[in-house]
């Protein structure tokens, strides 16, 4: 395989962190461009010695050059509800400006380009499991809105860069997904559910516990997203794990995985909080031979060592 030099927007951040790994353990040149509104150079702090590795602290919400690239995987925006309801105008310019930023980049070089979306993109869903043609139902000036519409406007900039342009353009729609790097107080169900299981506070579940997520391990979904970065699909693929957890059913993995004896407790459902997510990974399938072999006990344990370090 040819090595290529690779610019990954939001690097310091959970996935985009794992990315730069992934990428540079192939060889690759990798040029990292994060602002560090939410993510941490913590993340990157094992790359320091690394010569194929460097860092630009930018937002790429203004314009902004690199250099020649072969390749842009754009991951650049904040991701929990904590981070993109506190950083709600942030989090529209990022999915706008910073995503037709990104592609003026990948349209002047002539790169491959593939954009993080999300499987928020369908909001509170009545297609179940989401299949890429459903459309989504998602409620536009919601306390979500900020996050979800940014999402959905960056699938339109790509496709339009895509069929205007013909930049080879790549969508993956991700769901949940976990493992070490995530953070610790993101407010998402993993990070909240093993931070208060080790710190032996009682678990919280919003809502009557029945609402349904499916978690992906981060080592599974970056998998997908590179083979998927180097097929010619250009509309969206899902990638996640078709497994499929109620909210109590995840709390009690945890508890088995932490030795926790921590009690649940259950508080009212945030607005247009999605009632199930799951996705059909068909296309993945097809596609890309692709499909997910670490299962949520696996994952988690593998993860518990990080959020031990975290919990203190």
């Amino acid at each position: 395989m040819t090595k290529k030099t690779i610019l990954v927007t939001g690097a310091a951040g959970f996935l985009g962190s794992h990315l730069c790994d992934l990428l540079l353990s192939e060889g690759n040149t990798v040029i990292g461009v994060d602002n560090l509104c939410t993510g941490s150079l913590d993340n990157l702090r094992h790359l320091d010695n690394e010569s194929r590795f460097s860092f630009v602290e930018k937002d790429i919400c203004t314009l902004f050059d690199v250099g020649t690239v072969d390749y842009v995987f754009n991951f650049a925006s904040p991701a929990s509800p904590v981070d993109y309801t506190r950083l709600g105008i942030e989090t529209l310019l990022v999915g706008s400006a910073g995503t037709l930023n990104s592609l003026e980049i990948a349209k002047k070089y002539g790169a491959g380009y593939l954009h993080a979306s999300t499987s928020e993109c369908y909001g509170d869903p009545e297609v179940h499991p989401q299949v890429e043609t459903y459309w989504g139902r998602v409620n536009p000036i919601g306390p979500r809105s900020v996050y979800d519409e940014a999402k959905r406007f960056s699938e339109a900039a790509v496709t339009a860069y895509q069929r205007y342009y013909g930049v080879d353009t790549h969508l993956v729609r991700i769901f949940n997904t976990y493992g070490p790097r995530l953070q610790a107080n993101d407010g998402r169900v993993i990070s909240n559910f093993m931070m208060q299981a080790l710190r032996g506070e009682p678990l919280t579940i919003y809502g009557d516990g029945s609402q349904t997520r499916s978690f992906c391990y981060v080592s599974d979904l970056l998998n997908g997203i590179v083979r998927l970065s180097r097929s010619e699909e250009h509309t969206p693929v899902n990638i996640g794990n078709p497994v499929e957890f109620t909210m109590l059913e995840c709390a009690q993995v945890v508890l088995q995985v932490t030795g926790s004896a921590s009690e649940i407790v259950f508080r009212p459902l945030p607005q247009d909080d999605p009632s199930r997510r799951r996705p059909d990974i068909t296309k993945a399938r097809k596609l890309l031979g692709w499909e997910p072999v670490v299962q949520l006990r696996e994952g988690l344990e593998m993860s518990l060592e990080y959020f031990k370090s975290h919990a203190g």
